[in-house]
């Protein structure tokens, strides 16, 4: 029976290690991070899933001790795999299975290597983003290809939906890729990082909106950092507002020439961006709590709102 060590978090990281038990792949390690209360989780647990297989799960601070690498070697893995698991691997791990070590990406290879691949992605307006499985490497999102699949970003879809959208991806790319990576027939080719590209790390405070940018870069910052993320924030008369969900409108701006500015009309949230278009602004919401355009405080007024700089 084939054996692997499986390095696991998200939804990416439930679904494939569920595909690794339905295509019976015994497991009997699964490192895995406790969740983080400062984050909303949208996805389901790996370790609720191990638990319910009966399989030992571990989430050390750091899985590139020499215990946990002994550990894993007391595993005798044959492949070990990594899907959304947030550390990366040292050499030794990466040399302990007997047929390779393997991660799964939620980019398309070689492009948005690194970190939060699906936001970056919505960020720079892309309409196609995927997974791709691949060999790892000490060098991040680096290794040969083994197999991808693209998903579609729609004009207004969030992170979440996207996530989600590459998170069965990822686990279609493993339905039909693991049973060639058991027999040893799995291809494999070379990625040309040169015509790729590398992201790191997105934090709260990069959520904050640029209104000199355009409309559409702004609807794109808006949906690439939604909820259950931090989201997009500005403000207006030294209030914080949180901006949910925006759509590219079609109407004439309100007010023409002036700096970007926040009003309301018909009972909708506008602004007129800088780039001479507007957007609808479907959810505006101050500490958590949505604000309707007929309910505003009292520092909504008199409109049109000036945005802060």
């Amino acid at each position: 029976m084939t054996r692997a060590v499986v390095f696991a978090y998200s939804e990416v990281g439930v679904r494939c290690l569920r595909e690794l038990l339905d295509q019976e792949v015994k497991v009997p390690l699964v490192f895995t991070h406790d969740d983080d209360p400062r984050e909303s989780r949208w996805f389901g647990s790996v370790r609720e899933l191990a638990a319910a297989h009966g399989l030992k799960v571990v989430a050390p601070d750091d899985p590139n001790t020499v215990e946990c690498i002994a550990e894993g070697r007391r595993a005798r893995p044959d492949f070990v795999f990594s899907f959304y698991y947030r550390h990366l691997l040292n050499a030794a791990w990466l040399s302990l299975p007997k047929r390779g070590a393997l991660n799964m990406h939620g980019s398309l290879l070689p492009k948005y290597r690194g970190r939060a691949p699906v936001h970056w992605a919505i960020l720079n307006g892309e309409t196609l983003t995927g997974a791709s499985l691949h060999y790892m490497l000490e060098k991040p999102d680096a290794g040969s290809l083994v197999d991808q699949q693209a998903v579609p970003i729609g004009e207004n879809d969030t992170a979440l939906e996207v996530s989600l959208k590459v998170a069965e991806a990822a686990q279609q790319v493993l339905r039909r890729t693991l049973p060639k990576l058991i027999a040893g027939s799995a291809p494999a080719r070379p990625l040309d990082l040169a015509q790729g590209s590398y992201f790191g790390r997105r934090r709260p405070e990069d959520g904050r909106i640029d209104w000199h940018a355009g409309s559409r870069a702004i609807h794109d910052l808006v949906r690439a950092v939604a909820p259950p993320f931090p989201g997009a924030f500005t403000e207006v008369n030294g209030q914080r507002l949180e901006v949910w969900e925006t759509r590219i409108d079609a109407g004439a701006q309100r007010h023409p020439g002036q700096a970007p500015c926040l009003y309301a009309e018909e009972g909708r949230w506008y602004a007129d961006c800088a780039d001479g278009k507007r957007l609808e602004i479907a959810r505006l919401a101050v500490g958590g709590e949505l604000v309707r355009p007929d309910a505003a405080p009292g520092a909504f007024s008199p409109q049109p709102l000036r945005f802060d700089t």
